[in-house]
C-alpha cells in the first residue's frame, strides 16, 4: 500500500471570519433594548432608575455614564479573561469598574457640575450596579472582546432607554417642561391647569415602570414567566 503523499491530505478549510455586524453581534447588541431589557426584564438597576428619574437630563447623563461603564468594563474583562484567577475575579472586576466610574466622576465635575450634584452619591453607587456586575460575570469572561463591547453598549443602551422614558413622563407633568423648556402654555396655568405632585416624588418613577412592564409582557407572552 502506497505511503500517503502531500496531495492526498484533506484540504485546508480556512475559517470565514465573522463580520463585525453580524446578524449574531447585531442580535446581542438588539436583545437589551426590550427582550432582555435589564430594568423591565431582569429587574435590575431599579434603585437609580427611581432616584434619577425626576428630570431628563440628569437621566441622559446617568445613561450615558452606565452605558460607558458596562461597554468598556466588558471589553477590558474579556480582553484579560483568560489571565484572571477564578478566585479573585471579583476583586478584578470591581477594581476596572471602580476605575471607569471614577473617570465618569471626574468628567461630570469638570464638565457638568450641576448635574453632578444632582446625581450625588448615584455615580458612586454605579460601582455595585448589578447590571454591570452581571453583564461582567454572564458574559465578558466567556466572550470574544467585540460582542462583549456591543453587550455593554446594548445593555447600556436598555438602561437608558427606560431612563430617559420615566424621565420625559415625570419632568412633562411633573414640571410641564422637558430638558427644561417650558411645554405647558401659561394659559393653561391660569385655566387651572397644575402640574402633578406625585410625579417629581420616587413613586411616580416606580409606576411608570410597573406600567410599561405590564405593556411589555402583555405583548410577549414569552416574558410573563421571565425571572
Amino acid at each position: 500500500m502506497a505511503a500517503p503523499t502531500i496531495t492526498d491530505a484533506p484540504p485546508i478549510v480556512k475559517q470565514k471570519k465573522e463580520a463585525l455586524f453580524s446578524k449574531k453581534n447585531l442580535q446581542t447588541l438588539r436583545d437589551p433594548l426590550d427582550d432582555t431589557n435589564p430594568i423591565t426584564v431582569q429587574v435590575l438597576g431599579i434603585c437609580s432608575a427611581l432616584a434619577v428619574t425626576v428630570q431628563v437630563k440628569p437621566a441622559l447623563i446617568m445613561a450615558l455614564g452606565v452605558m460607558f461603564v458596562t461597554a468598556f468594563s466588558n471589553l477590558i474583562i474579556s480582553l484579560i479573561r483568560k489571565s484572571i484567577p477564578t478566585r479573585i475575579r471579583i476583586i478584578v472586576q470591581l477594581i476596572i469598574v471602580a476605575m471607569l466610574v471614577t473617570i465618569v466622576d471626574q468628567l461630570l465635575k469638570a464638565y457638568v457640575y450641576d448635574v453632578s450634584k444632582k446625581l450625588a452619591v448615584f455615580v458612586g453607587l454605579i460601582i455595585t450596579n448589578c447590571i454591570i456586575m452581571g453583564r461582567l460575570e454572564a458574559f465578558a469572561l466567556a466572550q470574544k472582546p467585540w460582542p462583549s463591547f456591543l453587550d455593554g453598549i446594548g445593555n447600556g443602551l436598555g438602561y437608558g432607554l427606560i431612563l430617559v422614558m420615566v424621565a420625559v413622563f415625570r419632568e412633562f407633568f411633573g414640571a410641564g417642561s422637558i430638558l427644561g423648556y417650558k411645554l405647558v402654555p401659561q394659559w393653561a396655568y391660569d385655566h387651572g391647569y397644575v402640574n402633578n405632585g406625585l410625579m417629581v416624588l420616587p413613586p411616580a418613577a416606580l409606576f411608570i415602570i410597573g406600567l410599561y412592564i405590564w405593556w411589555q409582557r402583555s405583548r410577549k407572552e414569552e416574558l410573563v414567566n421571565v425571572s
